[in-house]
């Protein structure tokens, strides 16, 4: 069969003749989480994203070397070719020393290091309880650090932790993101299944402060599982045609969990369906004929 022209129509019975013109490719790229390569080192990361085609890498800043020592991730960037398009902070319980203990310090290091690099968006965990004094001043300090950088500070939704059937509040202020004023929040769509939260739902109430997305699935389980989107419960699809449809412009980024596989052809396997189906979903479905001339991000 020969290869269909770039001008040609396809048909859709749903909507009639569809022309290239008339699908909205949304403009946000599609990044991979070095997280997605655990317990591979970050390096692993940057050659996946540069052999699968992801669009860029975010850099989870964790215990592997690489990953806290910008000369060193530079040099990963480089050498594949795949830019870093996000720095998340290191806010996880395994992170607690790195980069020394103090949260707001962490935050600060890791948009020094975003800059450096040239990407435009830091992911950031609310505080946990227990620091006190980093979430008694935690809103000004995320709104201060963007206002002097540049950057998107972007808080990610997290989850309650579960204990003996008991739900446990770890997060000052709280989880949910929604219910706070951050300027720009990171949508996680496995801790919105490991919080009981339809991301889709969570997407529309954030409108405009939606900035960073990580794509994940989850089945409700009390695990934050990090499944290949697709493989869970969550409406991972009907998220990314969301974004489509309103404009998304910023980064989407895979961040599943690989840790389990058997080898790297299996953690190849993931990671390339993982990026095959945000690639098809986020293609804008054509406008039906009563769509609206435009819709922004919060119209919805």
């Amino acid at each position: 069969m020969g290869r269909r022209g770039t001008g040609d129509a396809v048909r859709d019975p749903a909507v009639g003749p569809v022309t290239p013109a008339s699908v909205r490719v949304p403009g946000g790229s599609i990044a991979l989480s070095t997280a997605s390569v655990f317990p591979e080192p970050t390096a692993a990361g940057f050659e996946l994203a540069a052999a699968l085609g992801y669009d860029g890498v975010e850099v989870m800043v964790g215990i592997d070397e690489t990953s806290q020592d910008l000369t060193a991730v530079r040099r990963e960037r480089d050498a594949s070719g795949v830019p870093v398009v996000a720095v998340h902070a290191p806010c996880l319980l395994i992170t607690q020393r790195v980069w020394g203990t103090d949260p707001a310090g962490k935050l600060e290091r890791s948009a020094e290091m975003a800059l450096e690099l040239g990407a435009d968006t830091v992911v950031v965990h609310p505080p946990f309880r227990w620091q006190r004094d980093y979430a008694r001043g935690f809103g000004d300090t995320v709104t201060d650090l963007a206002a002097r950088t540049g950057l998107a500070v972007a808080v990610e939704n997290m989850f309650p932790w579960r204990a003996r059937g008991r739900r446990v509040q770890a997060y000052a202020p709280g989880w949910d993101p929604v219910e706070q004023d951050y300027a720009q929040v990171t949508l996680d769509v496995s801790h919105a299944a490991t919080a009981g939260v339809d991301a889709v739902s969570m997407a529309r109430a954030l409108g405009p402060r939606l900035a960073h997305v990580h794509m994940a699935d989850g089945s409700g389980s009390a695990r934050d599982e990090h499944l290949v989107p697709g493989r869970g419960s969550q409406p991972c699809a009907t998220l990314c045609e969301w974004l489509a449809d309103n404009h998304f412009a910023g980064h989407v980024v895979v961040e599943v969990s690989t840790r389990r596989v058997a080898d790297r052809a299996q953690r190849e396997a993931d990671l390339a369906a993982a990026l095959a189906f945000t690639r098809l979903y986020l293609a804008a479905r054509p406008p039906r004929r009563d769509d609206a001339a435009s819709r922004t991000v919060g119209d919805a």
